[in-house]
């Protein structure tokens, strides 16, 4: 039988837990707050009724779902945050660690209200559209689509960068950069994050034993350094460390298309958990631990300050990583248009040569674009950063606020919690402005550095790699280095 789109009961739904109620509950003990706008017009998700489906994409455990989230959030650029420190001094630091890492949480529990509130929502484009209309979900399309390729683009980069390293450029970076994009395109093949799950685990143990080994060879490479609480910094560069700090947590903008594949969706805060446990213990133990011993100079990334013979150690460990984190990307790339296109037809559930054939056609031009991009365009690292600025703040802390303020508009002040949460929220939108404008600003001032003639000079030039880089770096994770 083929898997048919059926209008069921609207299920009404908790938004504090994510549990379904039977109608004809019983509200009587459920808070004023909570009652209001539990239940919406229901709509059919775009993978249907799955029950006699030839494939089924909404078998997603939540431990599952939560190793691939870790393999999308943690990779290399890990290793940039000791410099974090060494910017802001330890203590502020720290604090700021924990506190974003607490607040990533936070706005990525929202993301959850709002997928039990509307269960149909599937992606950024499905939530904007609940925002803002179809030109909400135009909009956020597009900008999670331009995310998704540029974050493949620096992974294919990171691969060729590594391959260089580890082969003291035994051939052309070119030729490296396709052998990525083979790897990339075949590992991306099957069609459910299921299916996907599996490597995330590889991809854990790959960067998990990579910092390790860095920080065992920066400990025994160096006596250790003054670690100084505090650090004498002007307000750029430490708002700078800040922000970098903040966009380290910055992997919200595919929450959406993971829960639509949970078995369970109200499993996702268990999901949620484990990321967020493991990336704030993973981030603060490494970049405290690089830092005690690199001290002041410690670069970024920090394999910089390991021996060369370590550098290619821990690059050779953490290929998995490179790979599978760009892959998980490219995957829900993939998904987003082959589900626009196919949503509602037999295609999504088939193995049949349309559904099959579409999907193979949709990966390989994703990735090739994503290969050309990082491949053959000079100031891929300047649109790398700009991209950056316009979607990563705002898919992780902003949109999330107005999430939330959107779910509970005419409750703001309804109750002290509400109040609390009502600031809270806003303060996330806050952020996510002023991440977004301060990133534009360093762009631009970096980009048109201009003489009282308004030419370009050379300190301008010199400052457009070196903002590109210090901004890209943490960002996507990711070592941005100089192909040669």
């Amino acid at each position: 039988m083929n898997p048919q789109i059926v209008d069921i009961t609207p299920p009404t739904t908790n938004l504090e837990t994510g549990q379904e109620e039977k109608p004809g509950t019983n509200h009587a003990s459920i808070g004023i707050d909570e009652q209001k706008g539990e239940t919406t017009a229901y709509r059919q998700d775009v993978f249907g009724d799955e029950e006699f489906a030839e494939v089924k994409y909404k078998v997603l455990k939540w431990w599952q779902c939560g190793l691939l989230m870790v393999a999308e959030t943690i990779s290399l650029g890990i290793l940039s945050l000791p410099a974090a420190v060494a910017g802001l001094g330890l203590i502020p630091a720290t604090v700021i660690l924990i506190s974003l890492g607490l607040l990533a949480s936070y706005t990525g529990y929202v993301i959850g209200q709002f997928k039990w509130k509307y269960p149909y929502i599937s992606s950024m484009a499905d939530a904007g559209e609940v925002l803002m209309g179809r030109f909400g979900r135009e909009v956020l399309f597009v900008g999670q689509m331009l995310f998704l390729v540029f974050l493949m683009a620096s992974h294919l980069l990171t691969f060729t960068v590594a391959m260089n390293t580890l082969t003291s450029h035994a051939t052309c970076s070119i030729v490296f950069g396709i052998v990525g994009l083979i790897i990339s395109l075949l590992i991306s093949l099957p069609r459910t994050l299921e299916k996907m799950s599996w490597l995330s685990l590889a991809s854990f143990i790959s960067i998990f034993s990579a910092v390790l080994i860095t920080m065992i060879a920066i400990a025994i490479q160096n006596t250790g350094s003054v670690v100084k609480a505090t650090a004498e910094t002007n307000l750029v560069t430490g708002f700078t460390s800040a922000l970098n700090i903040a966009l380290s947590y910055a992997s919200h903008n595919t929450f959406f298309n993971m829960i639509a594949e949970l078995k369970e969706p109200k499993d996702f805060p268990k999901a949620l958990t484990l990321l967020q446990c493991i990336d704030i213990s993973l981030y603060l133990i490494a970049a405290v631990v690089i830092y005690r011993y690199a001290g002041d100079d410690v670069a970024s990334p920090a394999l910089g300050s390991a021996s060369p013979l370590m550098s290619k150690v821990a690059y050779g460990i953490a290929l998995p990583t490179i790979i599978i984190a760009g892959v998980i990307n490219g995957h829900i790339a993939c998904k987003s248009i082959y589900t626009r296109i196919f949503a509602g037809t037999n295609h999504m559930h088939k193995r049949d040569f349309i559904a099959i054939g579409s999907w193979i056609g949709i990966a390989l031009g994703l990735w090739v674009i994503a290969w050309i991009i990082s491949a053959a365009i000079p100031v891929f690292s300047s649109l790398l950063s700009l991209m950056t600025a316009l979607f990563a703040s705002w898919f992780s802390f902003g949109l999330p606020g107005a999430f939330w303020l959107y779910l509970n508009k005419g409750q703001w002040f309804s109750s002290p919690k509400k109040i609390l949460l009502t600031i809270v929220n806003t303060i996330c939108i806050c952020i996510g402005i002023i991440m977004c404008k301060f990133f534009m600003r360093e762009y631009r001032y970096s980009l048109l550095d201009f003489n009282n003639k308004g030419t370009l000079t050379a300190r301008g030039f010199l400052e457009i790699v070196m903002t590109t880089v210090n901004m890209t770096f943490v960002v996507y994770r990711e070592p941005l280095l100089l192909v040669e």
